[in-house]
């Protein structure tokens, strides 16, 4: 499969499927791509014992890391063969602990795109639907 000719959704949704590999940040923090659909995108995300800070909770930076994932995927859903991102601006609410080897869900949802800027939100929130952090992003798009 030639990705360079596929649409950013197109692209997303053969990594959903498992026709192409994800991206190895995917194994540094571990999280899956659920659905991708037309500017909006769901992943999986795990915590576990590599991602902890010096108190034994987890690291900001997962659900940081998480939440640039969903965010420039939502924007990456809009975009055509050949066009590619990069994020410029992105802005956190942590709202509560995140809990270690639990099965949390990313939502990310694109609010405006034009030639040059796409601006998407993200929510990261446990099992039980309880919002954990959130976040807006600024993406660059590259033609």
């Amino acid at each position: 499969m030639n990705i360079s000719r596929m649409s950013g959704l197109e692209v997303l949704q053969a990594m959903a499927s498992g026709q192409v590999p994800g991206p190895s940040i995917a194994n540094t923090m571990p999280m899956s791509l659920v659905r991708a659909e037309e500017g909006a995108v769901v992943f999986n995300a795990i915590a576990d014992d590599r991602h902890l800070n010096p108190l034994g909770g987890v690291h900001g930076g997962f659900a940081a890391t998480v939440l640039d994932s969903v965010t420039g995927c939502a924007v990456h859903s809009l975009l055509a063969a050949g066009v590619g991102y990069a994020t410029i601006d992105l802005n956190i609410k942590m709202i509560r602990p995140l809990p270690k080897n639990s099965t949390l869900t990313a939502e990310g949802k694109v609010i405006n795109l034009s030639k040059s800027l796409g601006v998407a939100e993200g929510t990261l929130k446990d099992s039980s639907g309880k919002l954990l952090a959130t976040a807006t992003a600024t993406c660059m798009i590259l033609s």
